[in-house]
């Protein structure tokens, strides 16, 4: 079994002894850049996982660069090439999933670092809070709380569930 990358949402969410401005570090794991822009792997796993797919969506309706969607399984999905960070959507979230710091960095792949190259992820664990991220020898656990994002990432979170999933 190949080691996967295990990202503890709470923990990035909360780290310990660091300020609640601070952003944490952002990781990618090719093909990183599709038609819709630059996507991080915590901004996929919080669409994804924490999420709770309203059904009329209002992050959708407020954004006035029409940024964001739903794909074919409910899912939200960023237009960065189209969002002007305007911030609207985190503002009419009731639940807090939009992140104000998803919008702070969105075009500069500079701070991102490619978990695929084994430097980059040492220092994306290094940098995150404490515990946040490791490699691990297991596969999808829901029990535990750890859902597959991709075949090399998985994502421990406190999964929204809803009668529609």
């Amino acid at each position: 079994m190949a080691q996967k990358i295990l990202i503890d949402l709470e923990k990035i969410r909360s780290p310990q002894g660091k300020s609640c401005d601070e952003s944490p570090p952002e990781g990618l794991y090719g093909p990183f850049i599709d038609s819709h822009g630059l996507k991080s792997i915590r901004e996929m796993a919080v669409f994804q996982f924490t999420c709770r797919r309203c059904t009329d969506a209002p992050c959708i309706s407020v954004c006035p660069a029409d940024a964001l969607e739903k794909n074919e399984d409910g899912i939200i999905d960023r237009s960065t090439n189209l969002c002007i960070s305007c911030k609207s959507c985190v503002v009419i979230c009731p639940f807090g999933t939009m992140m104000t710091d998803f919008f702070e960095y969105h075009r500069d792949k500079e701070n991102y670092y490619d978990l695929r190259d084994k430097k980059e992820l040492d220092l994306f664990i290094r940098n995150s809070p404490e515990g946040a991220v490791q490699l691990v020898d297991m596969e999808e656990d829901p029990e535990q709380n750890i859902f597959k994002l991709n075949d090399h990432i998985l994502v421990k979170e406190r999964m929204w569930k809803t009668d529609n999933m």
